[in-house]
This record gives structure tokens, C-alpha cells and sequence, in this order.
């Protein structure tokens, strides 16, 4: 390097006819860039675009691949440089490169990956090219020759899991990131004394009904497994493997080395991971949850969160027995760690199975009283609000019960979060009116109290799981009749006029996508305070401390602006209940409760059903109501029939539908024919060309359709 233009000379000869000087040249540069000072000089010279053009030559030989690889791996050091290999074809062929059969170039690839991985802003290019696929493989292959290049894979998926969306990724491949807590936390750690055996959920293994006068069936329980009564079923003989294996490591002192984790250069000391498949991942986040490291703990409740990301992950974690602990770390004394374990929870509690096993561990009045307690952290208070609106929206009651009866819950709530909305509100609503009395053993003034001052304060997204809670213990007339004294109706007052505000709001011009995403969850926000006031009113004692004409105006508000139809329905539904109560009849003319609800609310839902809907039985019965609600002759239902967009699907069944549905769609354009306004509409849909087909078929509905042609101007 002390001869001026050396590296230009060597770069000339990566395009020499002759193979060995090419590979000399190669080598050369390799070693030259493993020298920082000299690194940008070959930079600077362009070597990097010639080494990577090399690469991209089809009759490169596996010697000259691996220098070339190396070459670019000493450049991938520096970060400057890193956004040159991004931006090149290079990085398709490098991953494509992680497939190849020497072990070198595999080592050289994956070098080059974990060196991008550093850089944040290359993780999307990275993933976009399936790094983590090969990157997942080449870590759990078990051969001695890989050692580099397993630990090259650990690091950059380490890396790419800092990302959410990464880190799902990752788990999909089977694998989950766990936090380095230090081998010191692990000292911590006792086996339990010797006793018969249980599963890692605390389920004990069933005797065999064989036992050994020698004591062999508690030393080998695997002689009992063709025995259909004791044979576990997978998920608990994963977690019996993965608790086996880490309570193994953990007694012998190699479960955590003291380096590892070194390599992962820009973390923090306290913020470092490792990646390990599933099976032990979960069963060590559990062991963790019972040392006594504060630090340790709080990491392995996060990541406990962080990792539930589906139904499959969250069943490990409960057959691993992470729930019980975590409901016992809501009691801790240190504030973090309660709040973590509220986090892991509320990720948890998405399983209608999970909620099951919180109720079944005593977790529900440990929740209650939570809640109750005014030194709660507003973060816990909110996670806690969340697992008991999600326990409630299940069907699972708050009184112990039989395990059947506790299985027929949780069926019943997963089948009807599967099937219709409206079926599965009535299996649970079924369901609530069954256990009304059960609620009472552990609810008291104080809790409904602190959910209301809770839902007063909250955000609109945290008031809608409030009014879930609070909709729930509505059910019996001592909560309702508490609700009533803690002035519960002036609160759901409050979100309704919020929601006119923000319905009003969506009906303007400036409408952006910020203000969109606050008025969904303001609608959502309304829907479950329409729920839980319609619930309250089946009691006389609320009914009388509330203004049933302010709740009407503004219920009435909202249904004509432009909220969402699910939160429609919600809205008519409780306005049909405020008129019943109030001992509303007679006719209203046209701005009656049923008028505006049929306008605002059903018209638009059976437009919507006929644009949606892939069933041609929903069109039609959606068509079949609409003439129905047509025929009565009031001015303002077609007019509210085209301004939901309802004509072109009408023109549409014109074409698909049978003889009743034809019937029905052709009587409702020949009413909407009726205000010229609609006539562009119903020509740009394309009715023409259809009415004339029917008329010259010459059938039943020919002179309907004669009609509605004559009244267009064509």
C-alpha cells in the first residue's frame, strides 16, 4: 500500500481473461479491506462496483465467490457503505447465496446480512428479499460446521425482531426472541421438592390405575401413555419437553453464558435477547417469571406479551403455566413489574381458553380488586379493564362452575366470535342473563364507582371496554341500581354528545385520515354506551334518573350523520328501547323514532348488503325488504334509497336476480323513476339495455319494465 495506485492495479485485474489472476486479485482486495485505514482508499477506486459486478456473472467460480463475498463483508462494516450494497441487484444474490453448499460462502453471506442488519433502515429490504426464512433454517441446522453461521443468523434476527412486524415474522418460522437476563438471575432459581408429578399449567398427571409396589410409576410415567385416560396431548408434552429442558439447564448453570449476547453491538447491557425455538422460548419466559430478579422478571412478562401474537403461542404459554405467575405478579411490589405482568395478560387474554384459565386460577376477583384499588397506575387500570371486558365479551361468568359448564362457555363464545356478530351478541347476552346473579359475590359499590370515574376520564377507546364491563354487571338490578347512584347515565351523556360532535365533524369537507381514525373509535365509543344504556333501561329506577327526550335528540343526532352502520345499529336499537319506556305511540309524521331509523340505519344496512354481500340469498332478501319499505309511498325512503347509492345494485339484480327479486328491484327503480334527479344515475347504471332485453323477452315483468323506460328520457 506504499506504492501510489497498487489497489487501481489490482482492481484492473479482476477483469483479466485469466481465471488465477482474477482470484489473486480478489484475495488480494480482501485482505487489503480487512485493514480499516485502507478501506476507503479501495473504495474510492471503485472497488466495491467491480467486486460486485463480479458477482452478478453467472460463470463465477465458488473460489472467486467466496473472495468477492468477503470482499463486500469488510466493506459492510462501515455503515456508510452499506447503503451501496442495498441499492445494487447484489442483495438478491447474497441471500440467495445463504442456499449454497459452501459452508465458506454460506459463512461470507450471512456475515454480510448480520453486518446489514445493524443499520434499522435496512430491515425492510432485508425482509422484502426473505432473509428470514434462510436465516431461521441455517440457525436450527445442528451440524459442527455451522457454528459460525448460526451465530452470524442469531444476530440478525436478533436484530430484525426489534420490529414488531419482524419479530411476527420470525415467530411464524417457529421461533421466539427471549431476553438475556444474566446467569447471576439463575442462581435464584429452586426445583421444586420431590412430589407427584404435575403438568407445567399445574394440572396433575392422572395416577395410573396400574401403580408399581416398586415405585416405578412415578419414575417412569411413560409407561402409562397407551392408556387413553392418561395420555397428554401434544401442546402438554411440548411444554413438559421445554420445562424439562431449561429446569435441566438452569440446575447445571449452562442455561445463560456469561458472553452471550456480546455480539450485539449498538444494545444496551440491560436490552439483550437470543432467539430459541418455541418450545423452549416459552418455557424459559415461565422460568424466568419465577426468579427473584426484578429486572428479569419484567423483561419475561413483556416478552410473554410480545410473543402472543396468535392462538397457537398463547396455548403454549398457558399449558407452560405462565398464567397463574402472572396474576400472582400483579400483586408485587414494584410497580413495573405489575404493570408488565398487566401487558402480558392483555395480549394473553385475546383466547377465549386463556380467559377460561384466569377465572379458573382465581384471577377474577384479583382483577376486581385491581380495579377498585385508587393506587392502581392509570396503564395497569387500563390492561385489567381490557382482560375483564374481553372475560365478559366470552360468556365467562364471575362465579365458579362446573368444568362442563365452563367448557360450554368457552365453545360457545369462540363459535360465536366465528360465526354472524348478531348470533354470537345473543349466545353472550344468553349467556348473561343465565349468571346474572353470579356477578353480585364479588362486585360492590366501590368497583362500579371506580369504573365509572374511569369511563368519565378515559379515552374513547378505553370507554368503550369500560361500558363492556359495566354493560355485563347491568344485568342485575343491585349494579344497575349502583350505576344509577355513581350517576352513570350523565356520563353515557357525555360520550353521546362527543359523538354528535365527531358525527358532525365527519359530515364536513376537511374531513383527513387523522380525523377518521379518532371518529372510529369514537363510534366505537357510542356503540358500547347505546348497548349499556339500552341494558340499564330494562330498570325503572334509571330510567327515572335520566331525560329520555335529551338521550332521544342526541341518539337521533347521531344516527343521521355519517357514523359507521355497525354503530347504526346499535343507535336504533337503543332508541327503539328509550321510545318503549317512555310510553312514546301514535303517529309521528315524518320525523317519527321508526321513520328516522328506517331512513338513517336500515336503508343504508340493506344497501350495503346488496353491494357486499357474496350470497345471491342476502341480495335478494336485502331487495326483497327494500320494496317492502318503497311501497309505503313516503318520499324521503327513496330519496334515502339513492342517496345510499342503492340504484346501481338495483340495476345489477336486474341481470342476476329470479323472478321475485326482478320483480322487486324493478318496482323500486319505477319509484325512484319518479324524481328526475335519479334518471342519470339509473341510465349511467346501465338499466336501459337491461329494461329493453326484458321487454322483448316478452315476459311476466315485461310492461313493469315498458313503464320504467318510458319515464326515463331515452
Amino acid at each position: 500500500m506504499q506504492f501510489p495506485g497498487c489497489i487501481v492495479l489490482i482492481i484492473s485485474l479482476l477483469k483479466s481473461e485469466s481465471t488465477r489472476a482474477r482470484e489473486a486479485a480478489a484475495g488480494l482486495l480482501r485482505n487489503i479491506t480487512s485493514v480499516q485505514i485502507y478501506r476507503k482508499m479501495a473504495i474510492e477506486s471503485g472497488a466495491m462496483e467491480e467486486v460486485m459486478s463480479l458477482l452478478c456473472k453467472s460463470t463465477i467460480s465458488p473460489e472467486m465467490m467466496e473472495q468477492c463475498l468477503c470482499t463486500i463483508w469488510n466493506f459492510s462494516i462501515d455503515e456508510n457503505w452499506r447503503y451501496k450494497i442495498l441499492r445494487s441487484d447484489v442483495l438478491t444474490k447474497i441471500v440467495r447465496y445463504l442456499d449454497e453448499e459452501d459452508i465458506k460462502v454460506k459463512e461470507a453471506a450471512g456475515g454480510i446480512i448480520s453486518n446489514l442488519a445493524l443499520s434499522p433502515s435496512n430491515h425492510g429490504a432485508l425482509v422484502e428479499a426473505g432473509v428470514i426464512p434462510k436465516l431461521v433454517h441455517l440457525l436450527q441446522t445442528k451440524e459442527d460446521d455451522y457454528k459460525i453461521i448460526r451465530k452470524e443468523a442469531r444476530s440478525s434476527l436478533i436484530l430484525l425482531a426489534r420490529d414488531d412486524h419482524y419479530h411476527s415474522l420470525i415467530m411464524e418460522e417457529g421461533l421466539v426472541r427471549v431476553p438475556l437476563v444474566g446467569s447471576a438471575a439463575y442462581k435464584a432459581f429452586k426445583p421444586l421438592p420431590h412430589s407427584w408429578p404435575t403438568f407445567p399449567d399445574g394440572s396433575e398427571i392422572q395416577r395410573s390405575s396400574r401403580p408399581s409396589k416398586y415405585g416405578a410409576t412415578e419414575l417412569l410415567l411413560g409407561l402409562s401413555v397407551n392408556e387413553k385416560d392418561t395420555k397428554p396431548d401434544k401442546a402438554k408434552i411440548n411444554a413438559m419437553i421445554g420445562r424439562s429442558n431449561q429446569q435441566f439447564l438452569a440446575r447445571v448453570g449452562a442455561i445463560e453464558l456469561d458472553d452471550e449476547g456480546n455480539e450485539q453491538s449498538g444494545s444496551e447491557k440491560s436490552d439483550l435477547y437470543t432467539i430459541l425455538p418455541w418450545v423452549d422460548g416459552v418455557a424459559r419466559l415461565v422460568l424466568i417469571l419465577g426468579l427473584e430478579d426484578i429486572s428479569a422478571i419484567k423483561k419475561a412478562a413483556r416478552a410473554i406479551g410480545d410473543a402472543s401474537i396468535n392462538e397457537h403461542m398463547r396455548t403454549s404459554f398457558k399449558e407452560a403455566g405462565a398464567v397463574k405467575p402472572l396474576l400472582e405478579l400483579l400483586k408485587h411490589d414494584d410497580v413495573s413489574v405489575r404493570e408488565a405482568a398487566a401487558y402480558a395478560l392483555e395480549k394473553l387474554s385475546v383466547s377465549a381458553t386463556i380467559c377460561q384459565k384466569i377465572k379458573a386460577d382465581g384471577g377474577l376477583e384479583l382483577l376486581i380488586n385491581t380495579v377498585k384499588d385508587p393506587n392502581t397506575p392509570v396503564k395497569q387500570l387500563e390492561k385489567m379493564i381490557y382482560v375483564l371486558s374481553q372475560m365478559f365479551d366470552m360468556g365467562i361468568s364471575m362465579v365458579a362452575a362446573p368444568e362442563s359448564y365452563a367448557h360450554e362457555d368457552v365453545t360457545s363464545a369462540e363459535k360465536s366470535t366465528q360465526g354472524d356478530t348478531a348470533t354470537g351478541n345473543s349466545v353472550i347476552s344468553h349467556t348473561f342473563v343465565n349468571q346474572e346473579m353470579a356477578s353480585e359475590m364479588i362486585l360492590d359499590f366501590d368497583a362500579i364507582s371506580r369504573l365509572t370515574k374511569v369511563l368519565k376520564e378515559a379515552s374513547p377507546s378505553l370507554q368503550a371496554k369500560v361500558c363492556c364491563v359495566l354493560e355485563h354487571l347491568a344485568a342485575s338490578e343491585q349494579h344497575a341500581t349502583a350505576m344509577t347512584a355513581t350517576c352513570t347515565g350523565s356520563v353515557i351523556e357525555a360520550i353521546l354528545e362527543i359523538g354528535v360532535i365527531h358525527g358532525t365533524r365527519a359530515d364536513s369537507e376537511d374531513f383527513d385520515n387523522l380525523t377518521s381514525v379518532v371518529t372510529e373509535e369514537v363510534s366505537q365509543a357510542v356503540s358500547a354506551a347505546a348497548r349499556l344504556l339500552t341494558k340499564l333501561l330494562n330498570f325503572d329506577i334509571f330510567t327515572r334518573s335520566i331525560n329520555s327526550e335529551k338521550f332521544t335528540s342526541l341518539l337521533r343526532r347521531m344516527l343521521k350523520s355519517s357514523f359507521p352502520l355497525q354503530s347504526k345499529d346499535w343507535l336504533a336499537a337503543c332508541l327503539v328501547k328509550l321510545e318503549s319506556r317512555a310510553g312514546s305511540s301514535g303517529d309521528h309524521g315524518v320525523c317519527s323514532v321508526d321513520m328516522e331509523i328506517t331512513i338513517y340505519q336500515t336503508i343504508p344496512r340493506l344497501v350495503e348488503q346488496m353491494l357486499t354481500s357474496f350470497s345471491f340469498e342476502n341480495k335478494r332478501s336485502a331487495v326483497m325488504e327494500l320494496n317492502k319499505i318503497i311501497s309505503s309511498g313516503v318520499l324521503e325512503y327513496t330519496r334515502a334509497m339513492a342517496d345510499s347509492g342503492g340504484i346501481f345494485p338495483l340495476v345489477k339484480m336486474l341481470e342476476e336476480g329470479d323472478e321475485d327479486a326482478l320483480e322487486a328491484a324493478l318496482a323500486i327503480l319505477y319509484n325512484l323513476s319518479m324524481d328526475p334527479e335519479n334518471h342519470p344515475a339509473i341510465i349511467a347504471a346501465g338499466a336501459v339495455p337491461l329494461l329493453k332485453r326484458i321487454v322483448v323477452a316478452e315476459g311476466p315483468h315485461g310492461t313493469k319494465a315498458l313503464k320504467l323506460l318510458r319515464t326515463l328520457p331515452v
